[in-house]
């Protein structure tokens, strides 16, 4: 894991994910997560839209500085230069669950996804990219998972189906964030399984008391 954490700054809610988003400052797998979460919900493109404005006009006030030797600077980058691709609107297919961005990334739908039961009624498949630890989990209908806080921050994007803990409910393209601070017992909604997509840069501490913990690891 990258010892300075997902970013140099804290984020502790969507709009300082969002600005992150926009600076460019998140390792790939957390852009990811944020591209997907946009794909599903349009609830903050007008924020990101905002900010991109913001970053341009910001670079346009910013004074022009002179090149040197521009003629022969320019000659090599054309020289060298591709084409650029014409934009292309990401499509979902129809029935998928995965958002373009996710299924992109790692490279597969869901019906292929090469799950690993960890405990009774929960599955993941993980990796590590880019400082970060990448998992698609599968949580069965009314499972709980261990009470635990995070040594780092972790984001959690669900795909389908939702859980609740402390904080509240998290529903089809909504964003956990959690880290030192949070101290939670997510529990999958009963009338279907909870997918997610979840990024951390730092290892789970379980919590609570011995006999729950017991419980919800043998589930």
């Amino acid at each position: 894991m990258a010892e300075t954490g997902m970013v140099h700054e804290h984020i502790d809610t969507i709009d300082t994910l969002m600005a992150h988003y926009v600076a460019g400052s998140l390792p790939e797998p957390a852009r990811v997560l944020v591209r997907s979460h946009l794909e599903m919900k349009s609830d903050n493109l007008g924020l990101v839209n905002g900010l991109e404005l913001l970053a341009g006009e910001a670079l346009e006030s910013i004074p022009a500085a002179a090149i040197t030797d521009r003629d022969q600077r320019l000659a090599a980058i054309f020289s060298s230069a591709s084409p650029a691709p014409a934009p292309q609107t990401a499509v979902r297919p129809e029935n998928a669950l995965f958002p373009v961005a996710l299924r992109d990334f790692v490279g597969f739908e869901v019906e292929d996804v090469p799950w690993r039961r960890r405990l009774p009624g929960f599955k993941e498949y993980s990796l590590d990219i880019d400082g970060c630890e990448v998992k698609l989990m599968w949580i069965r209908p009314g499972r709980a998972l261990p009470a635990h806080t995070h040594k780092g921050m972790e984001l959690i994007l669900v795909l389908d189906g939702a859980f609740n803990d402390e904080r509240g409910r998290f529903g089809s393209g909504d964003i956990s964030i959690a880290d030192e601070t949070v101290d939670h017992r997510p529990v999958a909604e009963k009338d279907r399984p909870c997918i997610a997509f979840a990024v951390s840069d730092g290892p789970i501490r379980l919590t609570g008391s011995l006999r729950r913990m017991i419980g919800d690891l043998i589930g």
